[in-house]
């Protein structure tokens, strides 16, 4: 029992410091993005410059070029966040437009059954259209995050009871449990988001 409890243990630390950074860095950045913080964006820069190494080793590629397309949504969301709002200045929380949520349907579906033949027929991607749906889920997700769109929150629930599992099977233990916890953060954001929000409209209609 006691080397059975040993191999696990050395097996979710993994074979260096790496994942469990990416793992802190990554918990930070979401409960930062919960808050409304503006640290959760150069926070998010270093834990995906990690996990692009992370998901790589595993074998996770789709995961991988997620986190480089997560840094160029993060400096974009930065921007936003600071500026996207009336007359360039802070961006409220809003509700996503129905545009938006055709768009990001269309681009899931798409992106999921086009990335995921590609995977499954060009490389040895472990579980390729689970793998891109969770990557074109993120996408979406990440962006309407950057507009500060509330039900991007909704999103982030489902991914994350995906990647649960996936990172798991995959031994990526750490990771595993960092998307389990994102979970709760998922909800801790949306309700503070609509707290957020409800505050805004109240205060629109009755100005000061």
């Amino acid at each position: 029992m006691t080397q059975t409890l040993y191999e696990f243990w050395t097996a979710a630390a993994g074979p260096g410091p790496l994942e469990w950074i990416a793992v802190l860095t990554g918990f930070a950045c979401v409960w930062l993005a919960a808050r409304e913080s503006l640290w959760n964006f150069p926070v998010a820069l270093v834990s995906c410059a990690l996990y692009i190494v992370v998901y790589y080793r595993a074998g996770l590629y789709s995961d991988s070029l997620l986190q480089i397309m997560f840094i160029a949504l993060s400096l974009y969301g930065w921007y936003e966040w600071l500026y996207g709002g009336r007359s360039k200045t802070e961006l409220p929380v809003s509700r996503t437009r129905r545009w938006e949520w055709l768009a990001t349907l269309a681009f899931v579906g798409v992106f999921t059954a086009g990335f995921g033949y590609y995977l499954s027929t060009r490389t040895d991607a472990a579980l390729p259209h689970w793998d891109s749906f969770t990557t074109a889920g993120s996408l979406a997700a990440q962006f309407l995050l950057m507009r500060k769109r509330l039900e991007n929150w909704w999103l982030w629930i489902v991914v994350d009871l995906i990647y649960v599992p996936i990172l798991w099977y995959k031994q990526l233990y750490p990771t595993s449990v960092l998307y389990a916890l994102y979970l709760g953060l998922a909800v801790y954001g949306y309700w503070e988001w609509r707290k957020s929000m409800n505050k805004e409209q109240v205060a629109l209609r009755n100005p000061a």
